[in-house]
């Protein structure tokens, strides 16, 4: 399409809207659907579950990647004692956004009631030059809730010779346990963000990143082993623990090293649970 496209002309393309409900309770020994609301764009799978006393959710965006000026809206909410792993059947794609064009705006938002657990486990988000994307992931938790959550950013696909050159992003991460912030996190980028990523107070010219997120009440024992699975991967990575929280950070050449470093971690904070089957596939 002409980047010489007006924003008059760009305010009747169609632009992708969607919003998904999920809520999961528990039943004797297992977790099982309670309420599911899809429309738009997003819907949701429940493949056969890998884990006992686990319901597993694949979100998919039928869209085929997003857009500037898209609209996705997610919910989960696990009632007390569930399980959940929420995931995705494969990457999210952040395409380009026309001139002046506003971002694609992305929410999702978890609630965890008492004894729930809940993995955020989305496979990577591809980012494409001069895209325009604004992100946030919120999650409630009761006092002794358990989550896990990660988010993964690829800046253009390494094997197709890709660049991110320019584009505008907000991705933040937001949690909240028994009513109190713990944490608050956030990528802010913008304009020049390929010249921003060789900084070495930045990325140190890393084209894939993510921060993985453990919140539990013995959170700080997975640290040792955290930071031995970390170090055994082709990546850059640092972790720490304190307040029932585990925060890793890690930077790598590609999604390829980045996703050792990922299998690695989560397989020792997921205490050897095999990984969703879309992460196979």
């Amino acid at each position: 399409m002409d980047a010489a496209v007006s924003v008059a002309q760009a305010g009747i393309l169609q632009r992708a809207t969607g919003e998904l409900l999920v809520g999961v309770k528990r039943r004797g020994d297992a977790s099982v659907l309670d309420e599911l609301r899809q429309a738009g764009c997003l819907k949701a799978r429940f493949p056969r579950p890998v884990s006992d006393g686990w319901i597993d959710v694949a979100m998919l965006n039928t869209s085929g990647g997003v857009a500037g000026g898209d609209r996705l809206n997610v919910a989960f909410h696990v009632q007390r004692d569930a399980r959940a792993t929420i995931t995705t059947p494969a990457a999210e794609r952040f395409y380009r956004a026309l001139p002046n064009e506003i971002p694609a705006k992305v929410r999702n938002r978890l609630h965890l009631a008492a004894g729930a657990a809940a993995e955020w486990l989305p496979q990577e988000s591809i980012l494409f030059d001069h895209c325009a994307l604004d992100r946030r992931l919120v999650v409630e938790l009761a006092d002794d809730a358990r989550f896990l959550g990660l988010e993964a950013l690829v800046f253009g696909r390494a094997a197709m010779g890709e660049q991110v050159a320019r584009a505008w992003l907000r991705d933040g991460i937001r949690i909240r346990r028994a009513g109190r912030w713990l944490l608050h996190d956030s990528v802010r980028l913008d304009g020049e963000v390929d010249a921003s990523l060789h900084r070495a107070a930045i990325a140190g010219g890393a084209r894939a990143m993510a921060t993985l997120v453990q919140v539990a009440p013995d959170a700080e024992t997975g640290l040792n082993a955290a930071r031995l699975a970390l170090a055994n991967a082709p990546v850059e990575a640092g972790a720490s623990a304190w307040n029932g929280m585990l925060v890793a950070r890690i930077l790598a050449a590609d999604f390829a090293a980045l996703r050792r470093a990922l299998i690695a971690a989560l397989s020792v904070l997921r205490a050897s649970r095999p990984l969703p089957r879309v992460w196979l596939c």
